[in-house]
């Protein structure tokens, strides 16, 4: 059967790591209005403000069928309670430390939280099921892990062992932990890469969010390096419904990007976020960032063929939706 064929297979059951997060929540929203059974894990890490992630899950927290676990994927018991229970369909596994400049400062944690973790949740499950059939596991990682691609479009069976940062460093080992588990034990493994994610929800020191904030306000905007590097901007709802199809089509081990596929320069950024606030930006330049990479994008084309996934949302569309997000809500940056 092909995994376009699978794409409709139902879950009814799901488990969301990150759930309180910019991207999971937006998923645990999706899954809930389709009627599943949710439950949410999350451990409300303060590398940004908590009480944003708490603002995310407030409404999902209102309905009966989700629940919400405050904790770490580091703990052990809390994993073997999480899959005593009744079984999981699905695992959506989104829970991370984010991030490429942080991870300079903290390579430790983000190998601990992004590679140990993950290890402990497939462990957890894997025990849970007492060698019997284990449920899908869909699991984020990112374009980082692509490091400093000189050849466009980035295609999911390109190098990828030349990490430039400890982030990308992290979710290149947690992919390799997952193809282990699926090659020991059957675990049907998703592993998305994510390109450059933005919309309502998300971080606010990650570049949109911030950009946005200072030129609406008549701040200077800041600009690493000349302003040719260039990012495959990726609306949020977007990334849900890929995450979505890939749930549904998840058997075996794949391995998917989910971006837009078109790439815009930094400095064309900094000049459409200006637009969209009404005003001409003003740009403060700075020296080029340790660990960035001057490009990101993602052939999309496998997802496409097997998964029917097509991004919609424009840059310029989606720089609105954000405006109009952030009018309803207080942010700070």
């Amino acid at each position: 059967m092909s995994d376009s064929a699978l794409s409709t297979r139902p879950f009814q059951r799901v488990l969301v790591t990150g759930a309180a997060g910019f991207i999971g929540s937006s998923l645990v929203d999706r899954l809930l209005a389709e009627g599943c059974e949710v439950v949410g894990l999350d451990n409300f890490d303060p590398y940004y403000d908590p009480a944003l992630k708490r603002r995310n899950v407030e409404q999902a927290c209102q309905n009966p069928r989700f629940q919400l676990q405050e904790g770490d994927l580091l703990d052990r018991d809390l994993l073997a309670t999480l899959f005593r229970g009744e079984p999981f369909d699905v695992i959506v596994h989104l829970a991370a430390k984010a991030g490429v400049r942080p991870s300079l400062v903290d390579p430790e944690g983000y190998i601990r939280t992004n590679v140990a973790g993950t290890l402990r949740l497939m462990d957890a499950l894997r025990q849970a099921s007492g060698g019997g059939e284990l449920p899908r596991f869909v699991a984020a990682s990112s374009s980082s892990v692509y490091g400093a691609q000189s050849v466009a479009p980035f295609a999911e069976d390109a190098e990828t062992s030349r990490a430039v940062s400890p982030y990308a460093a992290s979710k290149k080992a947690m992919e390799v932990m997952a193809h282990t588990y699926h090659h020991l034990y059957r675990l049907p493994v998703s592993l998305l890469r994510f390109f450059t994610v933005y919309g309502p929800r998300q971080r606010p020191e990650m570049a949109i969010a911030r950009f946005l904030q200072l030129a609406s306000h008549g701040k200077p905007i800041p600009m690493f390096g000349d302003g040719a590097s260039a990012r495959d901007y990726t609306y949020i709802a977007d990334i849900v419904d890929g995450i979505h199809r890939a749930m549904g089509a998840c058997q075996s081990f794949h391995i998917y990007n989910l971006g837009n596929s078109t790439p815009v320069r930094l400095d064309d950024l900094i000049a459409a976020v200006g637009e969209a606030c009404g005003r001409q930006a003003q740009v403060q330049r700075l020296p080029d960032q340790p660990g960035d990479v001057p490009l990101t994008c993602a052939d999309v084309s496998r997802a496409q063929t097997e998964l029917c996934y097509a991004p919609q949302t424009t840059l310029v569309q989606g720089l609105k939706n954000y405006l109009s997000w952030s009018q309803t809500v207080e942010i700070s940056t």
